[in-house]
């Protein structure tokens, strides 16, 4: 993996699930708030939109469910619990060694779902904070995941094309988004990592 790494200019992480293993504790946040707005809890379900910002899941409960909850107030619940758990999560130790054998040599940025507070909030505590060149949240951009925004947000940020750029993610969400930004991926897959090369040509 880190022969065929040696290719691009550029590393871009996803946060959740690629660099913290966050997502337990955020089904546990999503559980609770499920409890409290009175909406069926689906782990899959709402594993599988992993990277996607809160209150735009809050809206995808409503389609899925036919509900009408207001996705801000959701989306605050669901921070504000999360923020009150103990543990977020350990680092993930596939990607965190590709980020360290890399710091200092290529360009690497974070393109998360989450928003800011909590990104930097998380990415301090885990001591990652400082090998980045820059962060791009779900507060930086309007159009998120699958979307390719976030992505090439942070391409620019750190001065790079997006073929020069690999994308490290953990959903067929964040997989979708890399793609949409003409940028290979890296999947986590189990504790392992799985090269899905962007099949869009140039002409």
């Amino acid at each position: 993996m880190y022969k065929t790494l040696e290719m691009y200019q550029g590393i871009i992480f996803d946060m959740d699930g690629t660099l913290i293993d966050t997502m337990p504790a955020h089904l546990t946040a999503w559980a609770k708030t499920a409890q409290h707005f009175g909406f069926p809890f689906t782990k899959e379900w709402l594993h599988s939109l992993g990277g996607m910002p809160s209150y735009k899941i809050a809206a995808e409960v409503n389609a899925k469910h036919g509900m009408v909850l207001d996705p801000q107030a959701v989306s605050r619940y669901k921070m504000a619990a999360f923020a009150d758990l103990d543990e977020h999560g350990e680092n993930i130790d596939c990607t965190v060694n590709v980020l360290n054998h890399f710091y200092g040599h290529k360009k690497l940025a974070v393109g998360t779902g989450s928003q800011r507070e909590s990104a930097i909030r998380l990415l301090t505590k885990a001591k990652l904070i400082e090998r980045f060149d820059a962060v791009v949240t779900a507060t930086d951009v309007e159009n998120h995941k699958p979307n390719p925004d976030t992505f090439l947000k942070a391409a620019q940020l750190i001065g790079l094309a997006a073929k020069e750029c690999v994308v490290f993610e953990d959903t067929q969400l964040g997989l979708k988004a890399a793609h949409a930004a003409g940028m290979d991926c890296v999947l986590v897959e189990s504790g392992k990592l799985k090269h899905y090369p962007c099949k869009t040509e140039t002409m």
